[in-house]
């Protein structure tokens, strides 16, 4: 769109390269133009050059324009706001894209909007921000998606095209919108001429509207009128929107914008990292409801489809957060409030007896410790963040294990044998070791104690990690070392490794030992793509 805004003002793109601010209260204050601080006279020409990034794409064209706030009066056809980043972003008609800081006062203080950076694109028709990543999707008239790290002064990480599979830009016309989830592990591309398409951040296709070509097809495949099988927007996507929690996707048509298309998604458990056990059911969930992928006696792979009960779905709707237990046999599920588990074994749910407990419950995270389910628990009446030990056989508080303050609202955590990670923002990792002293039933009384063994603060990270997973150390032979030392103390008994992984930066290896970092570029796509949230 050509307006975006903020608590306190609207902003307008013009056809005369200007922009407008308009107050909620009608109030018009005077049109201005987007100025970088390269435009004053002395400055020199290697100053402005130097603010104008071409992406590895457009590199072999020596015909590149000068910034457009140096040179005309071009339109002004896209604007985007994210406040977080404070960050604005302008598309011109001449297809150039223009990244602006905007000051602490926001859109009501325009001399503290000015050009930080000029995206050389060439061929620029729309722009998304994901603000939660930092990373900026470019919309291009060659039907392409280029990603950009705004974290790294805007260097671009890839291109996103749909040629793999038999699809050109003769087929799909120019990008004409792109819409980031809401927790900004996939984004979905609509085009001009035909479809939509929802990509993950490493550049894994989650869904396509488009109809398969051939493996041996390298060009696009013909449509005929009289086909059988329908497709989906075969006349264009003008507009995309995600829903608040990322389970619906909704378009409208660009050949027929009186009705809106909606796409339904799942999405994944993503509680298997490489310290896990894996098994062949996968889990997938959805708003009401989880998804069991697993292969039936012919080794089809089958979808059943297991309800959240209603009398938690409609109280507590949607659902949030969904872990399995390390044998996959039992599920924690939390929506908006309160907390229910699921025996796969069994098919037995178990509640909250008292619902008072349960709606005290703001879940934003879970774990699995053996028989132990972990919940992330916000208190809003002290606007503070806690963890709460449960025993998978009893969910009330006389049966609490243990409950353990938080400094923050974690961004990460994870679970290795009876180590928890948990990392707080910006980049603060906390490693806790938990000891259980008697048996876990219902007829004992078991203690549960919880110690700090490290902490570690990453000093200026340029992103905040996106998942991290506790690993043990490997040996020379490649099998994982367990400790069977009962003498040995608990630092050599603790995981020595994790992995973090940034989207745009891809999985990174940090060894506890040793304090070293190695960049893992290579098994960037296949860890993104294990990540991605929808699907």
């Amino acid at each position: 769109s050509n307006f975006a805004c903020d608590s306190k003002s609207m902003l307008l793109g013009l056809s005369n390269g200007h922009l407008q601010v308009v107050s909620w209260n009608a109030e018009f204050s005077d049109s201005f133009k987007l100025r970088c601080s390269a435009c004053s006279p002395d400055k020199t020409a290697a100053v402005v050059d130097a603010l104008v990034f071409d992406p590895p794409s457009l590199r072999g064209n020596s015909n590149a324009r000068p910034a457009p706030c140096c040179t005309g009066d071009f339109a002004i056809v896209h604007v985007e706001l994210s406040v977080k980043l404070r960050l604005l972003v302008a598309v011109y008609s001449d297809c150039q894209v223009a990244l602006c800081t905007v000051g602490k006062k926001g859109l009501k203080q325009t001399s503290g909007i000015r050009v930080d950076r000029w995206l050389n694109t060439g061929d620029a028709m729309c722009t998304s921000v994901a603000s939660e990543q930092q990373i900026l999707a470019v919309g291009c008239s060659r039907g392409v998606v280029e990603l950009y790290d705004l974290a790294e002064n805007a260097r671009h990480i890839r291109t996103l095209s749909l040629f793999d599979w038999g699809y050109s830009v003769e087929d799909t016309g120019p990008v004409t919108c792109i819409s980031w989830t809401p927790d900004n592990c996939a984004f979905a591309v609509g085009w001009k001429f035909r479809g939509l398409t929802v990509w993950s951040v490493s550049g894994c296709r989650l869904m396509c509207t488009f109809r398969q070509a051939g493996s041996n097809s390298a060009l696009s495949p013909m449509v005929k009128p009289n086909a059988q099988k329908f497709e989906p927007l075969m006349g264009g996507t003008s507009h995309i929107q995600w829903d608040d929690y990322g389970y619906k996707l909704f378009a409208v048509e660009e050949s027929l914008s009186e009705r809106v298309l909606a796409f339904s998604f799942a999405k994944c458990c993503l509680n298997r990292g490489l310290s896990s056990t894996t098994y062949t059911r996968q889990i997938l969930y959805g708003e009401d409801r989880i998804l069991l992928v697993q292969p039936d006696d012919t080794d089809e792979l089958k979808i059943l489809h297991l309800n959240v009960p209603v009398s938690y779905s409609s109280q507590n709707w949607p659902v949030l957060h969904v872990v399995a237990s390390d044998d996959g046999m039992y599920l924690a599920v939390a929506g908006s409030r309160g907390l229910v588990l699921y025996d796969l074994r069994n098919k037995r749910w178990r509640f909250f007896g008292d619902v008072t407990q349960e709606q005290k419950i703001q879940c934003k995270g879970l774990l699995w410790l053996g028989k132990i389910v972990i919940v992330c628990n916000y208190v809003e009446s002290s606007n503070t963040y806690e963890l709460l030990f449960f025993p998978r056989y009893h969910l009330d508080h006389s049966s609490l294990l243990y409950r353990k303050p938080l400094l923050g609202r974690p961004i990460v955590m994870d679970v290795f044998q009876d180590y928890i990670l948990v990392t707080y923002s910006p980049f603060d990792v906390h490693i806790f070791h938990v000891m259980i002293s008697g048996e876990l039933s219902p007829t004992s009384s078991p203690v549960l104690q919880l110690s700090t063994v490290r902490e570690l603060s990453i000093m200026s990270p340029k992103s905040p990690p996106v998942s991290m997973r506790l690993i043990p150390e490997p040996t020379d032979e490649g099998v994982l070392k367990r400790d069977t030392n009962e003498s040995s103390n608990l630092s050599s008994q603790q995981p020595s490794r994790y992995i973090l992984i940034q989207m745009s930066l891809g999985p990174i290896l940090l060894d506890f030992y040793w304090l070293a970092i190695y960049q893992m570029s290579d098994l960037a796509g296949e860890w993104g793509t294990f990540c991605a949230g929808h699907g």
